[in-house]
């Protein structure tokens, strides 16, 4: 069955709610409601996409937490092998 939004649009959406930054564990409950049923691996494709267009910074808190935060312009992070 066809979603009407994107899970991509439903992340930015819930990102602009909570701040700017939110943590994976937190994203799932208001991401079901909004965007109804989905794997991990499709909330993996979805965030990695946004990070490779510049759009969100995924970053790691512990082994098992990451951590989810909309870029900003001020905001620069470097690619790998860009040191």
């Amino acid at each position: 069955m066809w979603k009407v939004t994107p899970l991509k649009s439903c992340i930015l959406a819930i990102l602009e709610k909570r701040g700017g930054v939110v943590i994976e564990s937190d994203l799932e409950n208001p991401l079901k409601d909004m965007y109804g049923d989905y794997s991990h691996s499709e909330l993996n494709k979805a965030l990695m996409t946004l990070e490779n267009q510049g759009l969100i910074h995924v970053g790691w808190i512990s082994k098992t937490k990451r951590r989810i935060q909309r870029m900003t312009r001020d905001m620069n992070f470097l690619a790998i092998g860009e040191d």
